[in-house]
């Protein structure tokens, strides 16, 4: 084959890949550029071919970590990094690339590729799915949450005191905030302690506040949370653990709605809503004699009850997510996302410690991961077996169904929105994989992840 011929086959099939392709020689100047590079860059082959990468891509990484010229200089390959582009109109462009060097034929090196993919629509999925399963900054897609959803507006609404029961981990102050801010009282404030961390003479102080002299050191007056939270709310947190004595003292503040500050002679009003918290049942410690009866019922005119991440599995994806998408903002580094087989340890994981725990987990990984995606062994030891690799997928809290649901929604994710990809990626027909999404209620993306080149 003559050398145009040759040239124009190369061409050909360089046109048919979907991601964005382009070479470059020894002196840095673009060699090839194909067509999925011109669609996501906006600038044409003609003008593309003959200049310098970073005058065409102008990304984050160019000026002083540019992946191409790691790769030139170690002969490693790079895969999946995250990075953004600036494409010909000026917007940013959220990609991921992978690079290799070019030999000839005597392994000489003449140049480097580099392959990337646009995230422009799975940024859009991503956004999308925080929209849709967000509420008041509490993410969750699972049909326990969604009742929790349904039930805040109304509870929210109303003025009367609340109890959030779950253990540690699973956001109690959070729904707190949320009751709050979704109430009247949100212009006013929102005061929080743990009853919990203090012995009973310092949380009365804290709770009721003190009168100058009341006690050694007490130098001046000292305003009690209630009446910082006046006109407010006041988070009472893990409240199963204050003793008997404090029990009786805030009886009284529900009972009456006044304060007493430590070395006070007159009780104070106060008007302010109360929401408690406790990762204990108060009920079975009411029938221990440890916890007061008439407290409880006064606490518990309206319960909420938080499950534990194990009995949501649904939600660790889009909760992942979350905290790669907030961690990557602060920590401005260029990681994309988890692999499979890293949300596969994610979803086997008991989940001791609830939502604060994965949290933990994604920020292990970011300081592990240099860029692209988030693999196994960029995760906390407890995700792994002995030998360090992925456990096998147990999913003990989790159907069959929540199960392939995650699953598919997770390939759909993953692919743009190319419902023919996803199926391809599944092993499955893209006819089974419509049956599926309708009948698991998945909900699709308007558009469908592919580029009007695509057939």
């Amino acid at each position: 084959m003559d050398r145009p011929l040759e040239e124009q086959a190369k061409n050909v099939i360089l046109d048919c890949i979907a991601d964005g392709v382009f070479t470059i020689g020894e002196d840095w100047r673009i060699t090839t550029f194909n067509q999925a590079a011109e669609r996501i860059t906006g600038v044409p082959r003609s003008e593309a071919v003959g200049q310098r990468c970073c005058d065409v891509f102008r990304s984050s990484i160019c000026e002083n970590q540019c992946a191409l010229a790691e790769t030139m200089r170690t002969h490693r390959p790079i895969v999946n990094r995250a990075i953004y582009i600036v494409d010909v109109h000026g917007e940013r462009v959220p990609i991921s690339i992978s690079t290799a060097i070019l030999k000839d034929a005597k392994g000489n090196v003449i140049g480097g590729v580099e392959t990337f993919r646009d995230l422009s629509m799975v940024e859009e999925l991503r956004k999308e799915l925080q929209d849709k399963y967000t509420f008041a900054d509490i993410i969750g897609r699972s049909h326990a949450m969604r009742a929790l959803f349904d039930m805040l507006p109304q509870l929210a609404e109303s003025d009367t005191t609340a109890l959030i029961e779950g253990p540690s981990g699973t956001g109690k102050e959070l729904f707190a905030r949320a009751i709050h801010n979704l109430s009247a009282r949100r212009d006013d404030p929102f005061v929080a302690i743990n009853c919990g961390a203090l012995p009973d003479t310092l949380l009365e102080s804290e709770l009721f506040g003190h009168k100058a002299g009341a006690f050694t050191d007490a130098r001046q007056d000292k305003p009690g949370r209630f009446a910082l939270a006046e006109g407010g709310t006041i988070f009472l947190d893990e409240i199963g653990d204050v003793s008997p004595a404090m029990q009786m003292r805030l009886l009284r503040v529900l009972q009456e709605r006044v304060v007493e500050p430590l070395g006070g002679i007159a009780p104070l009003p106060v008007n302010v809503r109360v929401i408690a918290a406790t990762n204990k049942r108060l009920d079975k410690l009411v029938r221990k004699g440890v916890f007061r009866e008439d407290l409880y019922y006064r606490i518990n005119v309206v319960r909420v009850a938080l499950p534990p991440l194990r009995d949501r599995r649904e939600d660790i994806p889009l909760l992942a997510d979350h905290f790669v998408a907030k961690l990557r903002l602060r920590q401005n580094k260029d990681i994309s996302g988890l692999s499979e087989q890293a949300l596969a340890c994610l979803l086997d994981h008991d989940y001791p410690g609830n939502v604060r725990e994965l949290e933990n987990a994604i920020e292990h990984a970011f300081v592990l991961c240099r860029g692209g995606l988030i693999e196994p062994a960029h995760l906390p030891p407890t995700f792994l077996s002995g030998d360090g690799i992925p456990r096998p997928l147990r999913q003990p809290g989790m159907s069959l169904r929540s199960l392939e649901r995650v699953h598919i929604e997770d390939a759909i994710r993953r692919s743009g929105g190319n419902r023919k990809a996803a199926a391809k990626e599944l092993g499955i027909n893209p006819s089974t994989l419509f049956r599926k999404v309708k009948s698991l209620e998945i909900d699709l993306p308007a558009t469908d992840g592919r580029s009007r080149s695509d057939p």
